[in-house]
């Protein structure tokens, strides 16, 4: 490691100091370090190779942040394996490593104040996305900021998967106005993953016209009792024939038609499997909606049988069309794209003994 005198001596001055994160501009060669007062500047003079010199200066901020030259992978391993990774962000702030920030977004027990840095240090599409994972972040001024980002930015992305996973950010707590989602719902009916990134989303925030099942206040009166005493099933039940649950199966309908790709069908079942909190749910979801066997899941859930006998005939075909919807997850998917990588319309005819069902039982939920 060879840096000119000048920029060895103006390093290690600024970072002498208290240094809250620090970036790399490899456009204009310059380390900036972020302090309580401001910003600090380091024009760099390079003396051999741009790329070369980049290194060496990064393995001076590795050495003065960890004690080790070796930079973000190594370090990064060494933390994670240990399970020390959560307290040792700020350090990872100071590494000048765009990838090094991308982990920190990402890391558990955030903080506003690491949320900031992260963001002043690389304030990319990924990072926003990492960040506006935590509560503490989206309620803040910095999660709007995010979500502007990932709005102006949406336009442009091509990766449906993200798509989805942008526009699932952005629709957390009061980050976009009422303008702005009614502009994102426009776009799903042109672009699929739209829908995809509103079923994770709160029913508010849903543009759908929807009300209480014609059978819903019937219902939820019969299970009054169930449902003040916390019967998990019964839950699940009265929410789908609410207005919300309403809502939000519409649109569940809506993205199960014309899938593109098997990462944005992912995300949707995963968006399922959150939705529904049902007790006799496997991880992640049943492997094949074929076995599930009402009378089975009732005889090893109680509550699952009380509810059954209080509701009538009619009210049991809404239940079982229910408890097949809350069943579902990722791992309903396995058996169709374990070792197929299709998309498109070969995609949708390897689905179809799938979705059509769900449709089924979503149209049943929502027309009776």
């Amino acid at each position: 490691m060879e840096l000119c005198n000048e920029d060895n001596l103006r390093l290690n001055v600024l970072l002498a100091q208290p240094l809250r994160a620090i970036r790399i501009n490899e456009n204009t060669l310059t380390v900036v370090g972020l302090t309580e007062r401001g910003e600090a500047t380091v024009q760099l003079n390079p003396t051999v190779r741009d790329e070369q010199y980049l290194r060496w200066v990064r393995e001076l901020l590795a050495l003065k942040a960890t004690g080790s030259p070796a930079g973000y992978p190594v370090f990064m391993k060494r933390w994670t394996r240990i399970g020390q990774i959560k307290n040792n962000l700020k350090q990872m702030l100071l590494l000048g490593e765009p990838e090094a920030i991308v982990a920190v977004s990402h890391a558990p027990d955030m903080t506003l104040d690491i949320a900031e840095c992260a963001w002043w240090a690389n304030p990319s599409t990924e990072v926003a996305m990492g960040l506006l994972q935590y509560a503490e972040v989206y309620e803040s001024d910095l999660g709007k900021a995010l979500a502007a980002h990932l709005m102006e930015f949406l336009p442009f992305e091509e990766s449906p998967v993200n798509i989805v996973y942008m526009v699932r950010a952005c629709l957390q707590g009061e980050l976009l106005d009422e303008t702005q989602r009614l502009s994102l719902w426009r776009r799903a009916k042109r672009r699929h993953p739209f829908y995809v990134g509103f079923t994770f989303a709160e029913a508010r925030q849903i543009p759908l016209d929807a009300t209480d099942s014609p059978t819903y206040e019937t219902l939820t009166a019969l299970l009054a009792t169930q449902l003040a005493e916390g019967n998990a099933f019964a839950k699940v039940f009265a929410y789908q024939l609410s207005a919300a649950g309403q809502a939000w199966l519409q649109l569940l309908a809506l993205a199960l038609k014309k899938p593109v790709d098997p990462d944005v069908v992912v995300a949707l079942f995963h968006a399922v499997d959150q939705r529904f909190d049902c007790p006799a749910k496997p991880d992640r979801g049943v492997r094949d909606i074929n076995d599930i066997d009402i009378d089975a899941v009732s005889a090893e859930y109680p509550e699952l049988a009380e509810l059954r006998d209080t509701i009538n005939e009619s009210q049991q075909t809404l239940l079982e069309a229910g408890l097949l919807l809350a069943m579902v997850g990722e791992h309903t998917l396995n058996p169709i794209f374990g070792g197929n990588d299709s998309v498109g319309t070969v995609m949708r005819k390897r689905l179809a003994p799938l979705t059509e069902p769900l449709l089924e039982k979503i149209d049943i939920l929502t027309n009776h």
